[in-house]
């Protein structure tokens, strides 16, 4: 009795291209024609080749595109007061609230703790969130952080050089002002670091506690019109970006 043979992975191109959402059957053939999609580092003019969607690399005009079957990347305006956890033991407002019904295995990318609203990414590719949270691939996260006190002159300097906390040197990539009241400002920062609390302690350290906290902005993903405790799916566009942003 012979071996049952494996189900065979392979697809055609263009057939991958359309599946993802690139265009129709007969476009996805003239950008191949035109030498516009790459598969594993090497450009495609032939038509019909067969590659496999889960493992081959592929790009259109040099941007990778997702075809990996049923990955998913979705982006969630997380509320304050929820929890950064797929489930709560304590029964405490979580991210996996907002996810119910769906049938991915999904994780979030990092955390926000819950006194932190804004931009979470959530995805079932683990490669990518595995570079998206390690530090070696700076991935820039920006915040929106309402403060007490008047900003002095000479602060943004001072955050890019950076301060020192009680587990080492923080560095602000930049830092702008948005508003400035009596007692009150609203600034925006972008930084790398993953560290926990490390907005909020940062900004305690130079005299200016946080009030209310908002990261906007994951790498090249913004969270944009997303309204508080909504989620929604990341556009082909927008993932090829992530991909580009960790190097795959």
């Amino acid at each position: 009795m012979s071996a049952e043979k494996p189900a065979d992975t392979q697809v055609r191109l263009q057939k991958v291209l359309a599946s993802a959402g690139i265009g129709s059957r007969r476009a996805c053939e003239q950008m191949i024609d035109e030498g516009r999609v790459e598969v594993d580092g090497r450009i495609v003019l032939e038509q019909g080749l067969r590659v496999d969607p889960a493992r081959s690399v592929i790009k259109v005009d040099g941007m990778r595109i997702p075809t990996a079957p049923g990955h998913v990347v979705l982006a969630l305006n997380k509320p304050r007061g929820v929890h950064s956890t797929m489930s709560d033991e304590r029964g405490r407002p979580c991210v996996g609230d907002y996810l119910r019904g769906r049938k991915e295995r999904l994780f979030h990318v990092g955390r926000l703790d819950a006194d932190t609203e804004g931009l979470l990414l959530l995805t079932n590719d683990g490669e990518l969130a595995q570079r998206l949270a390690h530090p070696s691939h700076g991935v820039p996260k920006t915040y929106l952080a309402q403060v007490r006190g008047t900003i002095p002159k000479g602060l943004g300097k001072q955050l890019r050089e950076g301060v020192e906390l009680e587990d080492g040197y923080v560095r602000v990539d930049r830092f702008r002002v948005i508003t400035s009241a009596p007692g009150r400002s609203l600034v925006e920062l972008v930084l790398h670091e993953g560290r926990k609390h490390v907005v909020r302690r940062l900004l305690k350290e130079v005299g200016h506690p946080v009030e209310g906290l908002v990261r906007v902005k994951v790498g090249p993903i913004g969270l944009g019109d997303l309204r508080s405790g909504k989620v929604r799916t990341l556009s082909i566009q927008e993932v090829g970006e992530l991909y580009a942003s960790v190097g795959l």
